[in-house]
């Protein structure tokens, strides 16, 4: 759970469990069943995750799975690392399953992105490498679509994460994929 002084406008920090480590051609998703991360699927497009890809502990997404994270790392880490994070906006994309918004976040122990507090703050081409790997994923896969909508700001990236922290809560006791991602 994020504790209450984080994962606010004042204090955009949130810890983000790395699923897939950037430059991975892997999809990796955490297993609730299982309580481990597990091999989902190899991507079958010659693209790479762009950063380090997970979720937000103790969210649930309006698809189902917990809130995405993308993690701006310069190295990739691995499945299963807990970093702790500063929110700087979110990317706006749809898929077979519907809204799928990722979290854009730093790491807050990094040098290069101590000063970044805005998606503006992020290089253009990065933003763009973004889109465009969300955008051509799943081109190869059977059955499976993506509709990407751009990047929102810090305010709008807060709204999400709160509503997706809400609807966990609401959830608690019952059965949807709280931990896993598409």
């Amino acid at each position: 759970m994020i504790p209450a002084n984080r994962g606010s406008i004042e204090d955009p920090r949130i810890d983000v469990v790395v699923e897939t480590p950037m430059r991975s051609r892997n999809k990796y998703e955490y297993d609730a069943a299982i309580g481990m991360i597990r091999l989902d699927r190899r991507l079958p497009s010659a693209t790479v995750y762009p950063a380090d890809y997970g979720y937000v502990p103790g969210t649930l997404a309006r698809d189902g799975d917990a809130l995405d994270a993308l993690v701006l790392v310069e190295e990739a880490t691995f499945p299963g690392c807990v970093i702790e994070t500063r929110i700087l906006g979110a990317f706006l994309m749809r898929d077979e399953h519907g809204p799928d918004t990722k979290l854009i976040t730093v790491p807050t122990s990094t040098p290069r992105w101590r000063e970044a507090r805005a998606i503006s703050d992020v290089p253009t081409a990065l933003l763009d490498e973004i889109e465009h790997f969300f955008a051509v994923y799943k081109d190869l896969e059977p059955e499976k679509t993506t509709e990407t909508a751009g990047f929102v700001g810090l305010q709008e990236a807060m709204s999400e994460l709160q509503s997706a922290q809400d609807r966990f809560r609401s959830f608690r006791g019952s059965t949807p994929a709280q931990e896993s991602n598409e």
